[in-house]
C-alpha cells in the first residue's frame, strides 16, 4: 500500500480552502480591489472593533508582516486608522474608519451572497459539512 496524497483529508481540505478563497476573492477584489489579507484584516476589524496587529494576526492566520503591509494600505486607502495601544506602547491598534465600515456593508452582502451559492451546492450535506468543520477547529483540540 502506497501514501495517496489525493486521499490525505488534509490535502483536499487545504486544496477545498484554496480553490474556495480564490473564488471569493475574486469577487472582492472586482468589488473593492482587495487582496485576501486586506479582506480578512478588514472582515475582522468589522467583527472586532478595534484591536491589536498581533490579535489579528493570531486571528486571520497570517504573518504578522502580512497583516501590518494589509494595514497600510488599507490606512492608505481610508479604510483603517492606526493608533497606539492604551497601556503597550509596542502594539498598533487597527480599527475601521467610517468609509471601511461601509465598504464592510457592501462585502458582507457579498459574501453572504457566496455563502448561500456554496450551501445550495453543497445542499443537505451542508448540515454534515459545518458540524464536521467545528468539530475539527474546535479550540478545546
Amino acid at each position: 500500500m502506497s501514501f495517496d496524497l489525493d486521499e490525505f483529508l488534509p490535502y483536499r481540505l487545504s486544496v477545498a480552502a484554496a480553490q474556495i478563497s480564490r473564488r471569493f476573492a475574486a469577487r472582492y477584489e472586482a468589488e473593492a480591489g482587495l487582496t485576501i489579507p486586506e479582506w480578512r484584516v478588514l472582515a475582522h476589524l468589522g467583527r472586532s472593533g478595534a484591536v491589536s496587529v498581533r490579535d489579528i494576526n493570531i486571528r486571520v492566520n497570517l504573518d504578522k508582516s502580512m497583516v501590518s503591509r494589509a494595514a497600510t494600505r488599507l490606512e492608505e486607502a481610508g479604510m483603517v486608522r492606526k493608533s497606539e495601544h492604551e497601556t503597550d506602547r509596542r502594539l498598533i491598534v487597527l480599527e475601521l474608519t467610517d468609509e471601511g465600515r461601509a465598504l464592510m456593508r457592501r462585502l458582507g452582502r457579498i459574501a453572504e451572497e457566496f455563502q448561500a451559492e456554496l450551501l445550495a451546492d453543497l445542499g443537505p450535506e451542508a448540515a454534515t459539512l459545518d458540524r464536521a468543520l467545528r468539530r475539527l477547529i474546535a479550540p478545546d483540540r
